[in-house]
């Protein structure tokens, strides 16, 4: 295990124990917020131009303004953009001055628990630029302790490189993950299957992982799961499902549909699969790769969701299909294609930090 790194107002070190072993475990998404984090752009790597990245930047305003007409939004932002960003937000969203790398608030902040009594806790993975992707990143690997501290919370060091954007779980003792994503050459190599499995199981108090295969086109993140499929309910996974059998998504993604349907869940379920129809129209980013425009990429607020739209014809019935699975809800859809250029989508932008009791 890394030595201790941070000292906050937990008045201790940087927690290296187990959250499973101390009662801790991964809430639902759907369960009540607190608020969001979000993490102002200020990569222009990403997006390939600063251009390209100010209409990402504008994108990520829109979102932060719909979330708060849900729940709290804190927006991280170094120092230099803070004004920016708070002048981008409409005044919707606090503003918390800390060092970053990149915007992806879903892989590079804390992954937030809930404990015993109601406590909270989070745990911050080992983060090293998407499988080392990016040369720089130390700012991006310490945010979670940062924004830990911010939030009050226990903290634990987890001895494992994985982003939050890599694991979704139905609140009840269960993971999604991709098989391509955790086992990639470039994040645990050292690691054998039974071992990155049960590092998951130890620090997000789940019990089962149902792992989604490999093969997927999204090389940026080496096929997150959130692009991929998502609990709406325990028992209830959606399932992103290309718009033509000849994408190169659609294989895997039968394979993924398979997977689910012999699953079980940690309560020994049978699992529902939901399938939503990705965009019709097949699009390119900046660097020549398969746009990742995933419906499944959307947030879950307090009493709202705010999804994407993709200027598509398909946009309309999947905002039917989530409104099917989400009742009661009212749904935001923000145009993403800006933002998705840089690869990711309002899933990745986002962390919810669960309410207090």
């Amino acid at each position: 295990m890394p030595a201790s790194r941070y000292r906050g107002r937990m008045n201790g070190p940087l927690d290296t124990g187990s959250p499973a072993r101390d009662g801790f475990a991964m809430p639902a998404e759907w369960a009540p917020h607190a608020r969001t984090w979000m993490c102002w752009p200020c990569r222009p790597e990403a997006w390939g131009s600063a251009e390209a990245m100010l209409r990402a930047k504008q994108v990520t305003g829109r979102i932060a303004r719909a979330i708060s007409t849900f729940e709290p939004v804190t927006m991280a932002a170094r120092h230099e953009d803070a004004a920016e960003a708070k002048l981008a937000t409409g005044g919707k969203a606090h503003i918390f001055e800390t060092p970053l790398d990149d915007s992806w608030a879903r892989d590079t902040g804390p992954t937030f628990l809930r404990g015993p009594a109601g406590g909270r806790g989070a745990v911050q993975w080992q983060f090293n630029g998407w499988g080392g992707k990016y040369e720089s990143f130390a700012n991006d690997a310490g945010l979670a302790s940062r924004i830990a501290r911010e939030a009050d919370v226990r903290l634990y060091d987890a001895s494992l490189v994985c982003e939050g954007g890599a694991i979704h779980t139905d609140g009840e003792g269960t993971l999604l993950a991709t098989e391509q994503c955790l086992f990639h050459a470039g994040r645990n190599p050292g690691l054998t299957k039974d071992e990155v499995e049960q590092r998951l199981l130890r620090f997000t108090g789940a019990r089962k992982v149902i792992w989604l295969g490999k093969g997927f086109s999204d090389i940026e993140t080496d096929g997150h799961v959130d692009n991929i499929a998502c609990f709406v309910a325990p028992g209830r996974v959606l399932v992103g499902v290309p718009s033509s059998p000849s994408l190169p998504d659609a294989k895997p993604v039968k394979e993924a549909i398979r997977r689910l349907r012999e699953a079980r869940d940690a309560e020994g379920r049978a699992l529902e699969v939901i399938e939503i129809v990705q965009p019709r129209r097949v699009r390119f980013d900046w660097r020549g790769r398969i746009l990742q425009a995933s419906y499944v990429n959307y947030y879950l607020a307090n009493g709202g969701i705010v999804m994407p739209a993709f200027d598509d014809p398909h946009d309309e019935k999947a905002q039917a299909v989530l409104a099917d699975c989400f009742p009661g809800r009212d749904i935001l859809q923000i145009e993403v294609l800006d933002l998705v250029q840089g690869g990711g989508g309002i899933h990745c932008i986002t962390q919810q930090e669960p309410a207090a009791p």
